[in-house]
């Protein structure tokens, strides 16, 4: 399973999001999407999941172009969005159930998927309850598990733990990390809290529309010749004359 994002550019009027971007992620493991706030992390993942249509580049899924077989393609992907999509006056069962019917399953086949995914997220206990009456880390473990319904090759996840303790996040991160290892699952974790970041992980680093890093989260450290991940983020993406382009 290898995503290739191919030379993507993309505008908002007279404002440029993406400038040349070009990355690919390989079958399986965690790669993180990092940048600041602006740098064009929201709008490649509506490319992505094509909310957004290509203005130019190409983006493909095993050599397969996501304009020419967008259903098929589409299929593949499980997405939790950075602002949530839940129902809040329905209940957790009922959020996942209809989503597991616009992807053509049954309710007879999605109850035990429902139970399994709500399980591995410690959420089994939730099923009636609706979901207004969660908490934010909570609503966020019923999205993961909801993206994971229709058995997806590839997660995904657009700063997912936004506004949440660090506690939860933590446990939110580690979580995923263990669907990588246990399914194979391919995700694409996109963030700005270099918390979030270990120093082997695969990153690619936005930085105003750009990809500035593509390579693993040491190589932060080797370009900017800070101690920690946190510091070497802060110095990439504030000083434009460091790093270079991937």
């Amino acid at each position: 399973m290898t995503i290739t994002v191919e030379n993507i550019s993309f505008s908002y009027g007279p404002r440029q999001a993406l400038k040349d971007v070009s990355f690919s992620l390989n079958t399986g493991g965690f790669h993180a999407l990092l940048g600041p706030n602006g740098a064009g992390k929201s709008t490649l993942f509506s490319l992505l999941t094509r909310l957004y249509q290509l203005q130019s580049g190409e983006i493909t899924i095993d050599e397969k172009s996501i304009k020419l077989q967008p259903a098929e393609l589409m299929q593949r992907l499980g997405v939790v969005f950075q602002q949530s999509t839940l129902d809040l006056d329905l209940t957790v069962k009922q959020n996942l159930l209809y989503h597991a019917s616009l992807h053509g399953i049954s309710s007879r086949n999605a109850l035990p998927r429902i139970e399994t995914e709500l399980s591995r997220m410690e959420m089994q206990d939730r099923l009636d309850d609706k979901v207004r009456s969660l908490n934010g880390g909570h609503r966020r473990r019923v999205e993961i598990a909801r993206a994971l319904l229709h058995q997806p090759d590839i997660m995904l996840l657009d700063e997912p733990t936004v506004g949440l303790d660090p506690q939860t996040r933590r446990s939110l991160n580690q979580h995923v990390r263990k669907l990588c290892e246990e399914d194979n699952l391919t995700v694409l974790w996109a963030t700005h809290l270099m918390e979030e970041i270990n120093s082997d992980d695969p990153v690619i680093l936005l930085h105003k529309g750009a990809v500035k890093i593509n390579g693993k989260a040491s190589e932060l450290l080797n370009q900017s010749g800070a101690n920690n991940l946190t510091d070497a983020f802060h110095i990439l993406t504030e000083n434009p004359e460091m790093g270079a382009p991937a």
